[in-house]
């Protein structure tokens, strides 16, 4: 019920997403014994609420989110930045994972910018995704794993405009539209940190969720949102102002903003009438 409020009253725009990862968290924290970790792929172009769900999730299994230890964010350009350094990170992954998970076994692991994770570094996780009781007497099977990832997002944002074209609610569109379009896409995807990677071709990723590109309607609950945590009077001209300082695209129509709501904090920052 808190997971449900949180995303309801905090991510705009991603009826898809939410619906997913609720039903997927609910499954699996209901099940006293899963037979494998929780793995969640989120896909989509940055602004769309990729990283604020994996907080608001965190922050639901453990109450610090990012600050507790037991909580562990990897950004691939600052943890694995060396191509040629692949097989030391690999190592140092999985004891930092092993480790982490024997001191506390519902640990959450998100990898971010998997788009730039070089190709190989993830598969040194597989052992403890896959279907095993436990893995050196270690069991990772209360475990969440989280990808965040732009790669697919090219294609999210197409299916969505065909939608639109055609006359269709963006609410109509649904995970079967999109989930397969998104595995094959991210597997063939030489800058995907999941190129040809056995975690997928082994059926470990749970869920491909995908986050579609927000609209100015949805951009303007962002500036609101954004307001009210200010403490600030929302005020609707300074919304509209906002939304419209935003880029948007394709270039004729102006229908979803290329950066999300990615900008809102920077652009509120210099209203003077504020």
């Amino acid at each position: 019920a808190a997971l449900k409020a949180q995303l309801d009253n905090r991510l705009f725009g991603q009826h898809l997403a939410k619906d997913v990862v609720l039903k997927a968290v609910l499954g699996f924290s209901n099940n006293p014994s899963p037979k494998k970790p929780l793995m969640l792929s989120l896909h989509g172009w940055a602004g769309t609420g990729k990283n604020f769900l994996s907080q608001i999730l965190a922050e639901q299994v453990h109450p610090a989110g990012l600050r507790s230890k037991f909580v562990h964010l990897f950004l691939a350009t600052l943890h694995f930045p060396h191509h040629d350094q692949v097989k030391l990170y690999k190592e140092q992954l999985q004891n930092w994972i092993r480790g982490n998970v024997s001191a506390c076994p519902s640990s959450v692991f998100i990898f971010d910018e998997m788009d730039k994770m070089h190709p190989g570094v993830i598969d040194a996780i597989k052992p403890f995704l896959d279907y095993y009781e436990e893995v050196d007497g270690v069991s990772y099977r209360k475990a969440i794993f989280i990808f965040l990832s732009n790669a697919g997002g090219d294609l999210i944002n197409k299916a969505a405009l065909d939608f639109w074209t055609s006359g269709k609610r963006r609410e109509d569109i649904q995970l079967k539209d999109l989930e397969p379009l998104l595995s094959v896409g991210v597997f063939n995807n030489k800058n995907s940190g999941l190129w040809h990677s056995s975690i997928i071709d082994r059926n470990l990723i749970d869920y491909f969720v995908p986050f579609l590109p927000l609209e100015q309607r949805h951009v303007k609950m962002c500036v609101r949102a954004e307001m009210a945590a200010r403490g600030y009077a929302v005020d609707e001209r300074i919304v509209q102002e906002v939304a419209d300082e935003m880029t948007y695209f394709p270039k004729e129509q102006r229908i979803y903003s290329d950066k999300g709501c990615k900008t809102v904090q920077a652009k509120l920052d210099i209203h003077e009438d504020l």
